[in-house]
Formats: structure tokens, C-alpha cells, sequence
């Protein structure tokens, strides 16, 4: 018994990543994928939610997003005044996220569709050339309703999970962040993917305004 412990002691058990080499390459694959940390399948899990979250955005205020941001935040180092300037253009994008929630567009007797703000009465057509809205459909079935203020609130939590994710704005505003607020910058923007996709899917919009794709025109109930 003695001389089998002498002789394990000599030859010690092999390493994993020796045992990992050893293995053929299929088996090996399997064996690293495993050895990934939660925290790597989380970061991206995160990546994959917020690509799918500029989904529900106005194209628009998304293209603008991601050309000014390098530029207002000096690619991540920002000063007092970039730092200002980054928090305002911030503001005004997530204000054209709530305010494209109201817009939505008419297809005239000609073919022509036309963009405009929905109101309680009805459809403020903006570049209409006629005053009288003759050629148009009846504009009262375009009224405000409740559900575009649900979706103008959902735009802008989505537009801020969207901002959370982008390096340029977390360098900004977090340039050393702490271990707690890594890990709110990381679920926070999850939760509200997940509740806002919920919630989209709820409450569906027929609406399509300004910056969203046009499709047929359906009928408004």
C-alpha cells in the first residue's frame, strides 16, 4: 500500500486543461464552451436584448443616436461640458422617442401617404396641400388614444435601456464605476427589455408614424 502512495505521489493527478487537450476536438469544444462564466452568458444576453430593443425605436432618432454619441461624448472621455451637452442631447432624443409615439401617417385617394400628429379630435396632417382634407380618409379614426401614451412611455424606457448599453455613455457618466453600480448597469437594462417587450406585445400600436416603417394601410378600430 505504501509503494502504490510513493508511486501516485510521483506521477500526480493530470491538470483539467491537460486532460482537455487530451480529449479530440469535438469533445474539447463542448468542454470550453462549458468552462464560460455566468457573468460572460449574462453580459451577453444583455448585448443580444438591447440589439433587440432598437427594434421598437424610431429609425431616426436611432441612426442620430449612434452618430452624435461618439462626437458629444469625445468617444467616451468627457469633461464638465461634454458631459452637459451628452445629457442634453440624451434628452432631446429620448423626447423624439415620445413624441414620434403621436405621429402616424394617411394614404390619400392618389396613392400618397402623409405624415401627421394624431390629437384627441382626430389627425393634424402636416404637409397635406389641400386645408379642406379632401382625398383623405375620415382622420377621426386617427384620434389619440390611451394606449399611445403607453407607447410613448415604453419608447423612452427603451431608449434608455438602449443608452445604458452603449459604451461611449456608460464611459461618460460612469468613467470608474463600482462594482454595484457594474451590476446595475447590467440588470437594469434587462428588466426593462423584458417588461417592455411584455408590454408591447399587451398593447400593440397599428400606428406608423414618423421614423417607423409604413406597411398597408389598416383600419383603425
Amino acid at each position: 500500500m505504501s509503494a502504490l502512495k510513493l508511486r501516485n505521489a510521483n506521477f500526480p493527478a493530470p491538470e483539467l486543461d491537460d486532460l482537455s487537450e487530451q480529449l479530440p476536438s469535438e469533445t474539447r469544444a463542448v468542454v470550453l464552451k462549458r468552462q464560460r462564466s455566468v457573468s460572460q452568458r449574462a453580459m451577453s444576453n444583455t448585448l443580444t436584448s438591447a440589439a433587440n430593443l432598437s427594434n421598437l425605436l424610431p429609425t431616426g432618432t436611432l441612426l442620430a443616436f449612434q452618430l452624435l454619441t461618439p462626437v458629444f461624448t469625445s468617444n467616451g472621455v468627457c469633461d464638465h461640458a461634454t458631459r452637459l451637452l451628452t445629457a442634453v442631447l440624451l434628452f432631446l432624443l429620448a423626447a423624439s422617442c415620445f413624441i414620434s409615439s403621436f405621429t402616424d401617417s394617411v394614404k390619400a385617394d392618389d396613392g400618397t401617404v402623409y405624415y401627421g400628429f394624431v390629437t384627441f379630435n382626430g389627425m393634424w396632417v402636416v404637409d397635406y396641400p389641400d386645408p379642406a382634407g379632401l382625398g383623405l380618409p375620415d382622420l377621426s379614426k386617427y384620434r389619440m388614444r390611451v394606449v399611445d401614451w403607453i407607447h410613448a412611455t415604453l419608447s423612452v424606457l427603451v431608449f434608455g435601456a438602449v443608452a445604458l448599453r452603449d459604451k461611449y455613455v456608460t464611459d461618460c457618466f460612469y468613467p470608474s464605476p463600482e462594482e454595484e453600480t457594474k451590476h446595475v448597469l447590467d440588470i437594469v437594462p434587462v428588466g426593462i427589455g423584458v417588461i417592455c417587450s411584455l408590454l408591447f406585445t399587451v398593447f400593440p400600436t397599428r400606428r406608423h408614424g414618423i421614423g417607423y416603417l409604413v406597411t398597408r394601410n389598416v383600419d383603425r378600430l
